[in-house]
């Protein structure tokens, strides 16, 4: 079953630049599908460690690192195909606070502060919208809809508003013990 969990991680990882590749070259179909698993493997690593008690330290380090992989790919590949400044400004304040939260992890670890940035619902919940955004963009882009691709941008910029909201409350929780 370890094996299994381990695989589901890397799979998150090595299909991000597939998914890349996908886009850029209008295979919508196939980089949805490929997305649909690969967001899913999100899901199912986690629910199988904690299932079956195989949570491990390269787990929870691989885990984000693998989300912050295919968050970056799919910024990048949409804001190339659709030559959106607007995904790529919120895509890169995204990214901003992913880079920040990983350095806030590393400050609470290194000060046995762990509980600051153990990941909340709300984070979850971040997450979840930003799949989901680009799950909308993909069906978009795969089905022709030009109406599901500006519900997309509605949907990325709650997911910024979240992701945002996350990032401040581990920056009050880290400092607040400082």
């Amino acid at each position: 079953m370890n094996y299994l969990i381990q695989f589901l991680t890397y799979f998150r990882i090595f299909s991000s630049p597939l998914i890349f590749l996908l886009v850029i070259s209008n295979l919508y179909g196939w980089a949805l599908l490929l997305f649909f698993l690969a967001s899913s493997s999100d899901y199912w690593d986690g629910y199988l460690a904690r299932k079956y008690n195989l949570e491990s330290i390269l787990g929870s380090i691989l885990d984000p690192i693998a989300d912050k992989i295919l968050l970056t790919f799919l910024i990048l590949s949409f804001s190339l195909q659709m030559e959106s400044a607007y995904i790529a400004f919120a895509g890169g304040i995204i990214l901003i606070r992913e880079f920040w939260v990983a350095a806030l992890r590393d400050i609470n670890s290194r000060n046995n502060n762990t509980e600051a940035t153990k990941v909340s619902l709300l984070a979850k919940a971040k997450t979840f919208m930003q799949f989901l955004t680009f799950a909308i963009y993909l069906m978009g882009l795969y089905l022709g809809n030009e109406i599901l691709l500006f519900i997309g941008n509605f949907v990325l910029f709650a997911a910024l508003i979240i992701t945002l909201k996350t990032g401040l409350e581990y920056t009050v929780n880290t400092f607040r013990r400082f």
